[in-house]
């Protein structure tokens, strides 16, 4: 790592303000879950953050390839980059810890299409789709601020 560079490592918290700032941003995180040959599985998805239990949330559906990985190994890794200064991110390893279901995961992926595309409700769901609000506790954190003084 270069000495330009800010970097702090936290053994499990995502409330630190800056680290926070990431997750209530309207950036894109990564979720890389495990396939069933342990060849990890990207995609890119919407985020958000509980402080007040130090948790992340990520909103899917039932039968998605995250899901069924996750239902299989709950172990997941997270990555949020600021979208106006890439070079300031948070990287973290951690569990699915529960999966919700019904109105909590329904009125969550509404709140995320408010957040990133200014709509009251989802516009993307299928006929019979099933929400699922995943809740991941974070193991290990680690968060970049590079590009800042």
């Amino acid at each position: 790592m270069s000495s330009d560079k800010k970097y702090n490592q936290k053994r499990d918290s995502i409330t630190d303000p800056s680290v926070a700032k990431l997750f209530e941003g309207k950036n894109f995180a990564s979720l890389a879950t495990l396939m069933k040959g342990g060849s990890p599985h990207v995609t890119p998805t919407w985020v958000d953050i509980d402080k007040s239990n130090n948790t992340i949330l990520i909103n899917t559906a039932k039968g998605r390839i995250k899901h069924k990985n996750i239902s299989r190994d709950p172990r997941v890794g997270v990555s949020v980059m600021d979208f106006s200064n890439p070079y300031h991110m948070v990287s973290v390893i951690g569990k699915v810890i529960e999966q919700i279901n019904g109105k909590e995961a329904d009125d969550h992926i509404d709140k995320m299409a408010k957040k990133y595309m200014g709509k009251d409700k989802y516009p993307g769901r299928a006929p019979g789709e099933e929400r699922l609000l995943l809740r991941i506790k974070p193991e290990h954190v680690v968060h970049w601020k590079g590009g800042q003084d």
